[in-house]
């Protein structure tokens, strides 16, 4: 199969983004990367999405230079054994947006982003935001491409959180959603937000959440994504390695920021708004959502009208399932798009 190289991160932009919260960020970006040509009917997109810490580099190989914020030159999108000329989401077929989320630390607009109102960046300042505001911010970059509908919108972890709110801000917008090791609805974890806040007020350099040049917080962002790694089931090696490279760029803000808005996500009382097909994915050894309660999702989604795919990875590889065993369920997925 021919690889995607060369592949340029782009910014979106547009002026005053209200927020379900009523605050509006004077400007928004959100940085995004295109895959394949869109059909002279533009007709033939799909929309994905990432997970919490992720970027926008889902596939192919970045030149120098051209990678974005916090990307790798050279490094492998993260769902690369999925989205490329002849994979499962299949380049020479489709045209693939994959954007950044609002709040992410890797080009959009986010807590370590300049605020135009005082030239500093906004920090503990930045706005609550939702899923929904993430989803309503992704619809204005799909319009000013000018597509009128979506093939699919998909996305692993809070990638799947986005895919299931696509479905119910814009029924039918999209023939459908993928979702992997992901939810209709966030775990319950009590306190865990508020752990995260204190375990990063603690480091030295915090200075009330102004660090920004006072050296940052990366110690502290280091340890938790290692710990962060080993609990998605990655060994100890890669994590440290992986844990090290991601803690030089990321954000402890957004941490916060996305954790509050994944906190809070829950369509499961909005089934009876969603128009599109579902494939739903998840693997036997994610420790981030209990496999036990995928059948009642959907048992649940199936009694409210939603044509859904289900499927379990028998995978070892835990939350990294769905891209570190992609070829477990990449002929699935291909067969699923191509039939929409």
């Amino acid at each position: 199969m021919a690889a995607l190289t060369d592949i340029d991160s782009k910014i979106f932009s547009a002026r005053e983004f209200r927020l379900e919260s009523g605050q509006t960020l004077p400007v928004l970006e959100l940085a995004y990367e295109t895959y394949g040509t869109l059909s002279p009917t533009k007709d033939n997109a799909i929309l994905v999405v990432h997970g919490y810490t992720s970027s926008h580099h889902a596939a192919g190989h970045n030149a120098a230079g051209k990678q974005g914020r916090g990307v790798a030159a050279g490094a492998a999108g993260w769902f690369d054994g999925l989205i490329g000329p002849g994979k499962a989401i299949d380049t020479d077929r489709y045209f693939v947006v994959s954007v950044n989320a609002l709040g992410s630390a890797h080009g959009s607009s986010g807590p370590n982003c300049t605020d135009p109102r005082t030239g500093k960046p906004y920090g503990p300042t930045f706005p609550a935001i939702t899923m929904r505001d993430m989803v309503a911010s992704q619809k204005l970059l799909v319009d000013s491409l000018g597509l009128n509908s979506l093939v699919a919108v998909v996305g692993p972890s809070m990638g799947g959180f986005q895919s299931f709110q696509w479905a119910a801000s814009y029924p039918g917008f999209m023939k459908a959603i993928v979702a992997s090791v992901s939810a209709p609805r966030a775990p319950s974890r009590p306190g865990g937000l508020e752990q995260l806040q204190k375990r990063l007020a603690g480091d030295p350099n915090w200075n009330g959440g102004w660090y920004y040049d006072n050296g940052g917080v990366v110690a502290t962002l280091e340890q938790i994504r290692y710990e962060t790694l080993l609990n998605y089931g990655q060994t100890e090696a890669a994590a440290k390695t992986a844990a090290q490279s991601w803690a030089k760029v990321y954000d402890a803000h957004s941490l916060v920021t996305l954790r509050r808005a994944i906190d809070s996500f829950d369509i499961t009382d909005q089934y009876a708004k969603l128009k599109s097909k579902v494939l739903y994915v998840q693997s036997k050894t994610d420790k981030l959502f209990d496999i036990a309660l995928c059948p009642a999702y959907v048992t649940d989604m199936r009694r409210a009208g939603i044509d859904i795919t289900y499927v379990e990875l028998p995978s070892d590889k835990g939350h990294l399932a769905s891209h570190a065993d992609a070829a477990l369920w990449a002929p699935i997925l291909g067969a699923f798009v191509r039939r929409l």
